[in-house]
């Protein structure tokens, strides 16, 4: 009795040991055809769902964006100003040293309008931006916070450089690819996220 028990014990271990070695439906050795048409895992409900997402930059398509290049185009930001005149800075020349080419500054309408707010202490700022060589951008939104405006530009506009200090629009440009960022450090400009491509020497 107790060598046909045995042999029965052993018969479930090998029994149990094939089930477990048993190819499932989905098994990518199986063909097409061997394969279970329904997986009772899935439910009725689980079929692919569309889902739109925003059409990206078609400036983007390479691993860089191919709208930066010389003349460079930078908005300016009211704070990446007045951090310039604090460090005696002139910001076209300062432009060019650190991007080794022509650069063009861009001032919104939104940007003039802070300055103008914040009184006779900035006046100097003002008379800067008001320079024939900045380029004047014209707002059609209504408000004037900068920030907004700068960030809905370079979003549409993949062509831009942003020059700015303030941290919280910083944070919100790194989310947007394709789009550096100038900011006033160590007494002089430094570009972050700037294309292998477009790599000033000056870094080399």
């Amino acid at each position: 009795m107790g060598g046909n028990k045995v042999q029965v014990k052993r018969l479930q271990q090998q029994r149990a040991g094939l089930r477990r070695r048993m190819m499932k439906s989905t098994d990518t050795r199986l063909k097409a055809t061997d394969r279970t048409k329904t997986d009772p895992k899935k439910s009725k409900n689980d079929e692919p769902k569309i889902s739109e997402r925003p059409q990206g930059s078609s400036a983007m398509f390479f691993q860089y964006n191919t709208q930066l290049g010389p003349p460079y185009h930078i908005l300016v930001d009211t704070n990446f100003v007045n951090f310039s005149i604090k460090n005696k800075l002139d910001i076209i020349k300062t432009m060019m040293d650190c991007l080794y080419a022509k650069c063009i500054p861009y001032v919104t309408d939104c940007v003039v309008a802070e300055l103008e707010k914040l009184g006779q202490k900035f006046k100097l700022a003002l008379r800067i931006i008001k320079d024939p060589r900045f380029e004047r951008l014209h707002c059609m939104h209504r408000g004037t916070y900068a920030d907004d405006c700068l960030v809905q530009r370079v979003t549409q506009h993949k062509c831009y450089i942003v020059a700015t200090n303030d941290k919280d629009l910083k944070r919100r440009i790194r989310k947007i690819p394709g789009v550096p960022i100038m900011n006033v450090a160590m007494n002089r400009y430094v570009i972050e996220r700037m294309p292998d491509a477009f790599e000033p020497m000056a870094k080399k």
